[in-house]
């Protein structure tokens, strides 16, 4: 839309349509009506309360109905009950009485939302919308380490010259380079899905106090339980006070901003090795690089990921050091900052899918690659060095470092050294036949070691 103010919802918007049915107003409101209706099945069926009596096959499927066929127009008529009582819970409650009148449901009414506090309600709607979230997020990480490990395999043996500190460095793979991300990611993703959901049903400060003024006799323990984990998928917490205490959101934030932060790192380093043109990209027809440079073919895909991780890691880290801290028993500190979920979520699909595409746009320069590697001699001091401590030569770092520091040094700098060196034949043999390109170490094997 032209006129949001959110990019989210504006330039954005065609980029993460998923997250409209995850955390949107209506989303919210659609899993409040789903935690209420969950809750006074419940109670229906516990036996210990009477006065709610078991239900019908006919009005079960009724309540369940309210949940599957909950449209955004229905949403409105909660937004429009809201207008009028100034409460958003007290609202989804007023909307299900209102359509359970007339039935034979409607002397249940007072039932609905029966010892609930609203963050009851609340805090297993925002739960199940970062459940649905995470269902959106988790393929778009999977999809970006699986292209990565791809790429590791199929470079696992293209030599590239490493660099420590900026500098020249022994030289590696471009396909072990690209594994470690891969397996940086895949353990971080795991991470994410080992983080447990919880919620509580346990009333206005945690203990089940207006549940046991009613029915003393009734397990709420149970009860609740039932409800949210047999129901709604979630896992139970019991030692809470009015709200259930964010921690697990946190543990949840932080490690959604590691991912990011990773995917970062990877970025970075793509465009590095674009700028120093070992990776070139393809070009798409119609597209301009530069207003005014004409040749130009900018890695924008992963300074637009870069960008939007950082406005991702920004709203986690609120979230994430906000959330576990409430005064007391409660205060509605956390109300308006748990609205802001689904941008974190929104701003890091934008960022995994403009990598993907950038990571699509790749296509190697193995000619600059093989160039640069063969202009740095020089890193052959440390298998040279190394061999010659082997042989008991004194003061081979010292050596090394007068031959090669600040030094112009090619093949025949180092083959005349090598043939000077009182070295075992096999030895001397090994070092003489090596290459920068040859000296990767168990480059490849580490490739092949990725799950």
């Amino acid at each position: 839309m032209i006129t949001a103010i959110s990019p989210l919802d504006g330039r954005y918007a065609s980029k993460v349509p998923e997250l409209t049915e995850c955390f949107s107003e209506y989303a919210l409101l659609r899993n409040r009506v789903k935690v209420e209706v969950m809750w006074l099945l419940a109670l229906c069926a516990e036996p210990g309360i009477p006065e709610c009596r078991p239900l019908t096959a006919d009005e079960e499927q009724t309540l369940r109905d309210l949940v599957h066929n909950f449209t955004p127009e229905e949403a409105e008529k909660v937004k429009a009950i809201e207008a009028i009582t100034n409460h958003d819970v007290k609202a989804v409650e007023y909307y299900i009485k209102e359509q359970i009148a007339g039935s034979s449901l409607e002397e249940l009414s007072e039932f609905i939302h029966f010892a609930c506090t609203s963050e009851d309600i609340n805090n297993l709607s925002h739960a199940l919308m970062l459940k649905d979230g995470l269902a959106a997020l988790i393929p778009l990480q999977e999809e970006i380490i699986l292209i990565v490990k791809r790429l590791a395999e199929e470079f696992k043996d293209v030599s590239m010259l490493a660099r420590t500190h900026g500098q020249t460095a022994s030289p590696t793979t471009i396909g072990k380079e690209l594994a470690v991300f891969a397996a940086r990611l895949k353990k971080q993703t795991g991470n994410i899905n080992a983080v447990e959901i919880l919620g509580k049903l346990n009333g206005a400060v945690g203990n089940f106090n207006a549940h046991l003024s009613a029915y003393p006799e009734v397990d709420w323990v149970a009860l609740a339980k039932g409800v949210i984990e047999d129901e709604l998928q979630l896992s139970q917490n019991l030692f809470t006070t009015q709200i259930e205490p964010h921690d697990y959101m946190s543990e949840m934030f932080d490690a959604i901003a590691r991912w990011n932060t990773i995917l970062t790192d990877l970025n970075r380093d793509i465009w590095t090795y674009i700028s120093m043109a070992y990776f070139g990209q393809k070009t798409v027809k119609g597209e301009i690089g530069s207003s005014t440079m004409p040749h130009k073919v900018n890695p924008i895909d992963f300074e637009n990921s870069e960008g939007n991780c950082g406005l991702a890691n920004a709203i986690f880290g609120h979230l994430s050091t906000k959330l576990p801290i409430s005064r007391l028993q409660r205060d509605l500190t956390d109300s308006t900052v748990l609205r802001n979920m689904g941008v974190g979520f929104g701003y890091s699909m934008i960022a995994y899918r403009s990598t993907l595409k950038g990571l699509g746009k790749l296509k190697l320069n193995e000619q600059n690659l093989a160039r640069d590697l063969d202009n740095a001699w020089e890193v052959m001091a440390e298998p040279i060095q190394t061999v010659m401590r082997k042989a008991g030569i004194e003061k081979p770092y010292e050596k090394l470092k007068e031959l090669t520091r600040g030094q112009q040094i090619n093949r025949e700098t180092i083959r005349s050294f090598v043939e000077g060196l009182e070295l075992a034949d096999e030895d001397k043999q090994r070092l003489l036949e090596m290459t920068p390109a040859s000296y990767v170490g168990m480059a490849s094997e580490i490739v092949d070691l990725l799950d």
